[in-house]
């Protein structure tokens, strides 16, 4: 007779677990993406308009000697709340996942819960690293346009 333990006769509980725990990780990551955002936004052109008025007062005040003001911590909307959950989902299917390994169980539902599990939280921050990547090319484009005003200005 082969030598068989309990958790490698039965059905992998929490390698399958953690596969549906990723799965739906990656499919909430998907909409959060595709269908957000979910709170309310200014427009582009109110942000960027904030942005430029904030660095004019900011080189004002740095010119002059003056004090910045304090930083004040940003609100979390419900947009940051759906990333953070499909984060924590994520992380949980990779517990779940690696709990499911370490019984022993069959190996392809684990470690697909694994890696789909990671799938999900690498793609919420390479949405977002590419997003803030465009961003700072939208401000540096901005803060060009001014430096050819301001050099028109005062002659240089």
């Amino acid at each position: 007779m082969s030598d068989m333990t309990a958790a490698d006769s039965g059905n992998p509980v929490f390698g399958w677990a953690g596969f549906c725990l990723a799965a739906l990780a990656l499919f909430a990551a998907l909409f959060v993406f595709w269908a957000g955002p979910f709170a309310p936004q200014q427009s582009n052109g109110v942000t960027l308009g904030e942005l430029a008025a904030e660095l004019g007062k900011s080189t004002l005040r740095a010119a002059a000697g003056m004090e910045q003001p304090p930083p004040v911590a940003p609100t979390r909307d419900l947009d940051d709340f759906l990333q953070i959950g499909v984060a924590m989902l994520g992380g949980l299917a990779i517990v779940v996942s690696v709990i499911g390994i370490l019984r022993h169980e069959k190996r392809r539902p684990a470690i697909a819960g694994v890696v789909i599990g990671t799938g999900a939280i690498l793609f919420q921050f390479f949405a977002m690293a590419f997003f803030a990547f465009l961003g700072v090319l939208v401000i540096m484009a901005l803060l060009n346009s001014f430096s050819d005003v301001f050099s028109g200005l005062f002659g240089g």
